[in-house]
């Protein structure tokens, strides 16, 4: 399915895949459903809360959380432009308005706290912290500064399935946590995400948004109970399917194991670019049992051109990858709420010089150190 010998990102499944996915068949239920509700009292535990809501994806994690929140239009939302293109979206959906904050810079592709506190307004109304890469934004400082604002806080754990921090498990710390599943993430099931709240009734009514806000789920129905609903609040069809909630309930007990091996990879890559002049590896600061490791990413010297790096590691079969383009410089965004070049310095200083390595469990010693060599040439004088 790619044209790369080392792609960037590599799920693994197996049996427990596929014998889970063929239970689900022979059940004849595939929507949300039973496994679904096992799925969701795993990762649950797993965080440690009481209860989680599976979603379609980790776009309508974050749409339910602004949809719940009430988020609309005379309202604002702190966010990095330095994220996917959904957290954006989620939030321009409900008729809000994305007001985009910098990142900390070159060693640190989160959230900048005292960026997003000069973005505050009287509108504002949430702070969106996503954990780049899987590593942790600056949680105490943005919990502080939503506290002292009465804002809601949202913490954007696309990148960072069941992952300890010292403020505590990624996802849980804020107000509410938002996980992808897609096909790329340390946890894939294709598609699919996942949702908790501090407020029960927030997560009451994210359940509730993610099936038409009926009153009386298909379930229900199919177990005998009612048969007429009532519809008391404007909800989407979110729901997950029960295949894709079998292979996540698979992967969710794989993910420890896997973690390891992406942890080894990271190491190995740190130390043989160590010595690269002018390069710098984010996070790298950190130790590296910290974070989920879903990116591999590095920021390159001026002098180094990141398309003929792209290109040589393309020549070598190695698949590379651009994390990400600012969203406040796409074209929606500049034409809708009139940004353009130099509205974030440091995002788009840095933005211009990354780029995402390989890695994911497959990720070995002699893999690492392919990689790694085609990226060091890149330093060497031609001749």
């Amino acid at each position: 399915m790619t044209a790369f010998d080392i792609p960037l990102y590599g799920p693994e499944f197996g049996t427990a895949e596929i014998d889970a996915v063929t239970d689900v068949l022979r059940s004849g239920w595939l929507s949300a459903g039973p496994v679904t509700e096992d799925f969701e009292s795993a990762y649950a535990a797993a965080l440690g809360v009481e209860s989680a809501v599976a979603v379609s994806s980790g776009t309508a994690a974050l749409h339910l959380a602004v949809l719940a929140l009430g988020l609309g239009p005379g309202d604002e939302v702190v966010l990095p432009s330095l994220n996917f293109v959904s957290a954006a979206a989620a939030v321009a959906l409900s008729g809000a308005t994305p007001v985009f904050a910098d990142v900390k810079g070159a060693h640190d592709l989160c959230l900048d706290p005292e960026d997003a506190a000069s973005r505050i307004t009287p509108r504002t109304r949430a702070i969106v912290a996503m954990h780049y890469g899987g590593h942790t934004a600056d949680l105490t400082a943005l919990t502080r500064l939503a506290r002292t604002h009465g804002l809601a806080l949202i913490e954007d754990c696309a990148h960072a399935p069941v992952t300890d921090s010292v403020q505590g498990v990624l996802g849980t710390v804020g107000d509410i946590g938002c996980y992808s599943f897609f096909a790329t993430k340390n946890l894939a099931m294709g598609e699919g995400g996942m949702v908790v709240a501090s407020d029960p009734a927030v997560r009451d009514r994210i359940r509730r948004l993610r099936s038409h806000a009926l009153t009386v789920s298909a379930q229900q129905r199919h177990r005998g109970g009612p048969s007429l609903y009532d519809v008391d609040d404007l909800g989407l069809n979110y729901r997950p399917t029960e295949v894709a909630c079998a292979i996540g309930r698979v992967q969710l007990d794989a993910l420890p194991a896997a973690r390891v091996r992406r942890q080894d990879a990271v190491r190995r890559y740190r130390e043989r670019l160590a010595g690269l002049p002018g390069l710098t590896v984010p996070f790298a600061d950190r130790p590296v049992e910290e974070g989920a490791h879903h990116l591999f990413a590095i920021v390159l010297p001026g002098h180094i051109h990141r398309e003929a790096l792209q290109d040589r590691l393309r020549a070598a079969r190695i698949q590379s990858g651009v994390h990400y383009p600012p969203t406040h410089l796409f074209t929606l965004y500049r034409e809708r709420y009139g940004l353009g070049p130099g509205h974030l310095p440091v995002t788009e200083d840095v933005m211009d010089r990354q780029l995402s390595l390989p890695i994911h469990p497959g990720m070995g010693p002699a893999l690492v150190r392919q990689v790694a060599e085609e990226v060091s040439a890149a330093w060497r004088p031609t001749s």
